[in-house]
């Protein structure tokens, strides 16, 4: 990461630069910027201020791990931000070697790339020459998602904090489109379709691991569980391809029944995802604008129990928004 951040050169380059890709670019990051600081109210930073042109389209590749015969997922521990489900590697090959290690452990193990992580204000996040690329909502998405992180991060918490950044980073880019292209931003994209599919994913994926945490908390021996989930993951991908025409109208996820989907894949959306509807049902409860539901979010940082990877945060958050009483 030092080596990437040693390249980094100031966006303003971008903006003063012959290139009218570049400057438009560096035009919109600022804007969304602007917007997720002076609008939505998440911390004010440095981040993605400046920029590194790589030779690859992704950042770093992340191994996530789980056991075969359950979603329990294999935890690493880092200093400042605790425990955590998945390891990044800048190296490929590293990656790959940290998979070997797990499997060796009879774990299942998977590697995917990302575009974007938080260093949590430790140092300045930059943004990456990929990134010029990106749908202006996606691009809106990735920055308000990694700035809120930046606000707000609950130590030993991570699916909390996913789960809710993923959240004010959909609402917020959402907001932010709204503003600078009207509320009909939508129908002059293809934004209404791709977000279709993949809430119609979403929905197919839930059912393949509720069908699985069934198999796993019933009292089968390990060996006829792990038989039986490659059977129940098959059936899922014959079934998914047969429907994929009614279910969906891009090609998106076409490639689902060629991947070899396991625990550790799966896990991935119940990381970000399982309390999906959860945090849009307390969203909507709340009744508030996003920038005061931020707000409140803001003093979950100060119950040292829950920076120390105790108490429930989601309980610590209704409490805060006035929805759950007690002490």
């Amino acid at each position: 990461m030092l080596g990437y951040l040693n390249r980094a050169v100031p966006l303003e380059r971008l903006a003063e630069g012959e290139s009218e890709e570049d400057r438009l670019f560096a035009q919109r990051v600022e804007s969304i910027r602007r917007f997720a600081m002076e609008e939505l109210g998440l911390s004010a930073s440095k981040n993605y201020t400046r920029y590194v042109n790589l030779d690859r389209d992704y950042l770093a590749a992340v191994v996530s791990a789980s056991a075969m015969d359950s979603f329990n997922t294999h935890q690493w521990w880092f200093p400042v931000v605790g425990r955590v489900p998945y390891k990044g590697f800048f190296n490929i090959e590293d990656a790959r070697r940290e998979r070997a290690r797990l499997e060796r452990r009879d774990l299942d193990v998977w590697i995917r790339r990302v575009d974007a992580f938080s260093t949590l204000g430790w140092f300045r996040d930059p943004l990456y020459s990929f990134m010029k690329n990106y749908p202006v909502y996606d691009l809106a998405e990735l920055i308000i998602h990694e700035l809120f992180h930046a606000t707000v991060w609950l130590n030993s918490h991570v699916q909390f904090n996913e789960e809710l950044a993923t959240l004010v980073g959909r609402e917020g880019a959402r907001l932010y489109m709204e503003q600078s292209y009207g509320e009909n931003w939508q129908d002059e994209s293809d934004e209404e379709a791709v977000r279709a599919d993949f809430a119609a994913y979403l929905s197919f994926l839930r059912g393949l691991i509720a069908e699985l945490e069934e198999l796993y908390n019933g009292p089968a021996a390990r060996e006829e569980k792990l038989l039986r989930r490659e059977e129940i993951i098959e059936e899922a991908k014959l079934r998914f391809e047969a429907e994929y025409e009614d279910n969906f109208t891009t090609d998106n996820f076409r490639s689902f029944s060629e991947l070899p989907v396991n625990n550790a894949y799966l896990g991935l959306f119940r990381l970000y995802y399982e309390g999906d509807q959860y945090f849009n049902d307390l969203y909507e409860r709340a009744g508030l604008g996003l920038p005061e539901f931020i707000a409140v979010t803001k003093s979950l940082k100060d119950l040292r129990s829950l920076n120390r990877g105790r108490g429930n945060p989601a309980e610590e958050l209704e409490r805060a928004l006035g929805l759950r009483r007690g002490i």
